[in-house]
């Protein structure tokens, strides 16, 4: 988990919601900013990855954006942005392990034929005979 956030820059606004008077004055709604393809931290590779993986989030001129207004104050605001952006970013660089095509083995194949020979004769013996 890198910690990037010296890369990121934030911009308020004012949030919807509960907050009394408040929320008519005080911006507490907070817009993380981060520029992916400046980042020192990551290298070509990663930075696809994220670009692929989070492109829905990352506008045109290369900006990702997060925005959080769960809680009543701006700095906690911030705070949980940058858990989620971070959060965002090092789920978007893992890599699933490619999956091995394997056969099944006789004693599997086996099985199942005899399964379906006990199932077969459990329905012939259900049937009327004369």
């Amino acid at each position: 988990m890198k910690d990037f956030s010296k890369e990121l820059s934030f911009k308020t606004s004012r949030s919807s919601g509960a907050g009394g008077q408040n929320v008519n004055k005080v911006e507490t709604a907070v817009t993380v900013l981060w520029l992916v393809d400046e980042s020192e931290f990551f290298n070509e590779y990663q930075k696809g990855l994220i670009r692929g993986k989070l492109k829905n989030r990352i506008k045109a001129d290369g900006y990702m954006f997060l925005t959080v207004s769960e809680s009543r104050t701006q700095l906690m605001n911030k705070n949980k942005a940058i858990e989620k952006i971070i959060d965002l970013v090092d789920k978007a660089l893992i890599v699933p392990k490619k999956r091995l095509a394997t056969k099944p083995s006789k004693g599997q194949k086996q099985k199942r034929l005899d399964t379906k020979k006990k199932i077969s004769e459990k329905k012939d013996n259900r049937k009327f005979k004369f």
